[in-house]
């Protein structure tokens, strides 16, 4: 097992165990998955490695729960998104080969501090999106998907500064992250950062995956987002501060 997934025992059991939460981020608010996961994984593993796992974790799973989401949010708006993030992610792949471990650790952990104090900073209403706004967004989200797997703060800024509504707001969110993630699986996989050991991680990883969608999918359906906005985004700067650190000293 430990050949061909190319993890340890303890480093499999650290990552089942972020996978886990970071799906129950994920299901309860729509985002949050790479985030919390991508920084962790860049500490087990190379970064080629680290990305693959995660957009191909995030493809399967929107796939088994697209019923969940799909069409809640009209698909039209996000085509400009979706076609601008597409030219991101193949960018951002380009920069991802010319990074070290120890860099790409450093820029996710400054990305997710970012993120986390943007985010802070918005709240939910209602306005027309335009297009030169959803242009940026999607090429934003692109660059950060290609580069970290991460396509999550242009959109979630995006997202909550156009869709009050909640349900809505989360489709929208989680049908972007399914056309995301199937770009950048594609992409790595044209760079050839998809090994003969991704299927295997993949497959130890997965089970985690699905009962932390589970778990989150249900919490959101009682809850809401009232209470785990604020703590997703301290957990998530705490991440993103361990992260930094690591990289720095």
């Amino acid at each position: 097992m430990d050949v061909l997934a190319g993890l340890a025992p303890l480093q499999l059991l650290l990552t089942c165990g972020v996978v886990l939460l970071a799906a129950v981020l994920r299901a309860f608010t729509g985002f949050g998955f790479g985030l919390a996961a991508v920084p962790v994984f860049a500490l087990l593993m190379a970064p080629s490695q680290a990305v693959v796992l995660s957009v191909s974790l995030t493809f399967a799973v929107s796939l088994m729960t697209v019923r969940t989401y799909w069409g809640l949010y009209p698909l039209r708006p996000l085509l400009p998104m979706l076609l601008m993030a597409l030219l991101g992610t193949v960018a951002g792949t380009a920069l991802l080969s010319h990074i070290s471990p120890q860099q790409f650790q450093l820029w996710i952990g400054v990305a997710v501090i970012i993120g986390c104090i943007v985010l802070s900073l918005y709240r939910p209403q209602h306005r027309e999106p335009g297009l030169w706004l959803a242009s940026a967004t999607g090429l934003g989200s692109g660059l950060m998907n290609g580069a970290f797997a991460i396509p999550g703060p242009p959109v979630i800024v995006y997202a909550m500064a156009t869709e009050p509504d909640v349900g809505k707001s989360r489709a929208l969110l989680l049908t972007f992250f399914l056309f995301c993630s199937a770009m950048a699986l594609v992409i790595y996989a044209m760079a050839g950062f998809v090994t003969a050991a991704a299927p295997a991680q993949f497959a130890l990883a997965f089970p985690a995956m699905w009962v932390g969608d589970k778990l989150g999918y249900a919490l959101f359906r009682r809850y809401g987002t009232a209470l785990y906005r604020r703590v997703a985004l301290v957990v998530l700067f705490a991440v993103g501060v361990g992260i930094t650190g690591h990289a720095l000293l």
